[in-house]
């Protein structure tokens, strides 16, 4: 079969393969809950962008595509298969937020463990090129690596597994500017030459912008926005025109307004326009952050999955127990 290169990534991606798809997906802790009613659909070799405040689910969500925690409400499955099965695992890598590893280790015992870990599915090459493109000698003990240090040491298990998906909690948060564009540079590379299915999560908008063709915002535990960056971007319009009294144009009536924000004697408003806009208006299609942050001021805004992100299985609700803190997985 024959893939599609994405002009963004340069990864090539099957359109008819799923990697991730959530169904009425649900997750409860005591009187909290952390995701609700979530589907989407992630088509594999995307380089998909999980945005969203902290405390909005991303986490969780990941945690569960790992296999280490259960929903409590609706279904997630990865490839097909239940997370954490024994024939998904091995095609999976997950980097939590703190990045755990052993202080005590050098970068070559390390490896040494990921290549025990993952029997028949080691890519040494893949490992120790990311290591060596950071300068790091094999004998440096871990505890004495620098935060973009260990992170390249992390990154390099993760590919080493040689996985067809990828899974990254905030990889960047402790990171200064420039390691975190080495990095994301090294990253990238790695992904786009294995056709790696990537998700990796941040709230830090300039980091994603560029690097992800696909999105998926999540706030308040509900999906708002999911699908490809170019279509959802397409599907909205920034207005500028003169604001002409209180309430809102009587001509924004026929369409989707997401936000609408006055300074002074101007509005400016986030739409998704349903016919053609007056020609009073400026328009413009709005910037990735310029889309993302209008969401997450209007949490009333109806939420948007493009075609590409609608699940292909039916809704059946069904409850799967209570969720469970997480448990170490070979």
């Amino acid at each position: 079969m024959t893939g599609t290169t994405d002009t963004i990534t340069g990864m090539t991606f099957q359109p008819g393969r799923t990697a991730l798809e959530a169904v009425g997906l649900g997750v409860k802790y005591r009187r909290r809950r952390a995701l609700e009613d979530c589907s989407f659909r992630i088509p594999a070799g995307r380089v998909c962008a999980l945005v969203g405040p902290n405390g909005a689910g991303k986490s969780t969500l990941l945690a569960l595509a790992a296999g280490l925690r259960r929903p409590t409400a609706g279904s997630l499955t990865v490839f097909g298969g239940r997370p954490g099965a024994a024939d998904v695992r091995p095609r999976i890598a997950y980097l939590s937020q703190d990045k755990p590893l052993y202080p005590q280790f050098t970068i070559a015992d390390t490896l040494r463990m990921g290549r025990e870990l993952n029997p028949g599915r080691w890519d040494r090459a893949a490992a120790e090129r990311m290591v060596a493109e950071g300068g790091l000698s094999s004998t440096a003990r871990v505890g004495d690596l620098s935060g973009g240090q260990r992170t390249r040491v992390a990154l390099a298990l993760a590919f080493g597994k040689r996985p067809e998906l990828l899974l990254l909690d905030e990889p960047m948060a402790d990171l200064d500017p420039l390691a975190r564009h080495e990095l994301t540079a090294a990253l990238m590379g790695q992904a786009a030459e294995h056709a790696t299915t990537v998700v990796i999560a941040s709230h830090v908008l300039a980091e994603l912008d560029g690097i992800c063709d696909y999105l998926l915002l999540v706030a308040d535990g509900r999906v708002r926005l999911a699908g490809e960056v170019e279509d959802l971007l397409a599907a909205h319009a920034l207005l500028v025109g003169r604001h002409e009294g209180p309430g809102l144009p009587r001509e924004f009536a026929t369409h989707t307004v997401v936000e609408a924000r006055a300074t002074g004697r101007q509005l400016t408003a986030l739409i998704r326009p349903d016919g053609p806009v007056p020609e009073r208006w400026r328009v413009a299609e709005p910037s990735l952050e310029e889309l993302l942050l209008a969401h997450l001021r209007a949490p009333g805004a109806p939420a948007l999955l493009a075609p590409s992100a609608e699940p292909r299985t039916p809704h059946r609700p069904r409850a799967q127990g209570p969720s469970q803190e997480p448990r170490a997985v070979a």
